[in-house]
């Protein structure tokens, strides 16, 4: 919070505090996502104030963040290591990624302006160059984008709610297979947004519910 004395604005010490566990907490969060640190790598707070130059304080604080939304485990005897995405988890994660995309690819079929249409071509087109360069953490965050949008076209703010923490993991499974997904998922993210821009709220749920099957199958031993 900022507050003003003699008219002077001044930050508070409590403000920037949480403005850098915060920091910290987006960071470490992304090398989770992106690989940089490994599915079953330990992680000291003494490496990781080491790697953010920080105080073991705000790391702290973020890595009970990260334990709580899954990406992170604390173990006996050899504290945080980084989570493995097994057969379970990512079944859940489908399985509840299914029924949120199919009801948001519907409603923004039903609701999407020529700008909404136009926002979510701008990502395809990304996507598209970003996938010939082979640049694959771009081409995971523009996946993620362009679901995050679809959502937000949908109107309704629960979706955007509930799947705010889901589309980390989502962006965490498709990080680890993206080269051999990307080229096929965003084929099917074409069909979808076409199906948006007709305003065909039935061919969209269908492109959304057998995107979400192709990228489980892929994503699935």
């Amino acid at each position: 919070m900022d507050q003003r004395y003699g008219g002077e604005q001044v930050r508070t010490i409590g403000a920037d505090h949480v403005a850098l566990r915060e920091q910290v907490l987006s960071e470490l969060r992304r090398r989770i996502v992106d690989g940089d640190y490994a599915q079953g790598e330990r992680l000291t707070e003494n490496r990781l104030a080491d790697d953010f130059g920080v105080s073991r304080n705000p790391v702290r604080e973020a890595l009970r963040v990260v334990e709580s939304e899954g990406f992170v485990e604390i173990l006996p005897r050899r504290g945080a290591v980084v989570a493995t995405l097994d057969e379970t988890a990512i079944r859940d994660l489908f399985a509840v990624r299914k029924q949120l995309e199919t009801l948001a690819a519907g409603l923004a079929a039903e609701r999407a302006t020529e700008d909404d249409v136009a926002r979510l071509r701008a990502l395809l087109a990304e996507a598209s160059k970003a996938t010939e360069a082979q640049d694959l953490a771009r081409v995971a965050e523009l996946n993620s984008a362009l679901h995050v949008a679809v959502i937000d076209i949908s109107g309704n703010r629960w979706l955007a709610s509930l799947s705010s923490a889901m589309y980390h993991h989502v962006h965490w499974v498709f990080r680890v297979g993206a080269a051999q997904r990307a080229p096929h998922s965003w084929e099917e993210h074409i069909r979808l947004v076409d199906a948006i821009a007709a305003g065909d709220a039935e061919a969209a749920v269908a492109a959304a519910e057998a995107h979400v099957e192709a990228a489980a199958a892929a994503a699935l031993p």
